[in-house]
This record gives C-alpha cells, structure tokens and sequence, in this order.
C-alpha cells in the first residue's frame, strides 16, 4: 500500500506547484492590466488565453462590472489558496495514511 500512499503524494505535490504557478500567473495579469501593455505582445496573449477562461467564469457567477473595479483575480486567488490549504492537505494527510 505505500505505492498508493506514494502516488498520492506526488499527486498533492504536483497539484501544489501547479496551483502556485497559476497563482503567480493571475497576479502578474491583475499588475499588467493597471499599465495597460501591448495587446499584440506573445507574452501577454498567453496570459490571457490562460487566465480568461477562469475569469470569465468568475464573472458570469458574481457581476461586479458596474462597480469599475474587477474583483475576479482577487477571488481566483482566494479560491487558489482555499483548494491549497484544504484539498492538497488532505490529499498529503490520506497519502501517509497509506504508508
């Protein structure tokens, strides 16, 4: 059973960077749109096709466009540090559960 525990293990561990990583990727959108960068730059068409889809599903769930201010990188981000504490936790605790 401590190849199971193991597999787990490297499951949480993954889902951790990759969870981290999307995060630094929604901060640097939120800072590049208060500068306004070039639309047509390959770097910044990236981060857009990768954070739109989930921020558009923020958007559709909780409309806050006539406020002026867009709230959905600040709620990603807490999503993002919801699913770290809670589910790569409990993936990491069941996985020594296994060894």
């Amino acid at each position: 059973m401590f190849v199971l525990g193991n597999f787990i293990a490297a499951v949480a561990h993954i889902m951790d960077i990759a969870l981290s990583a999307y995060m630094w990727i929604i901060i640097i959108r939120a800072i590049l749109s208060w500068v306004n960068p070039d639309p047509y730059n390959p770097i910044v068409r990236l981060l857009y096709q990768v954070t739109e889809p989930v921020m558009a599903v923020v958007r559709r769930w909780i409309p806050l466009r006539g406020m002026g201010i867009d709230l959905s990188p600040l709620i990603i981000l807490l999503a993002i540090v919801f699913l770290q504490s809670f589910l790569v936790r409990s993936l990491l605790q069941l996985s020594h559960d296994f060894r």
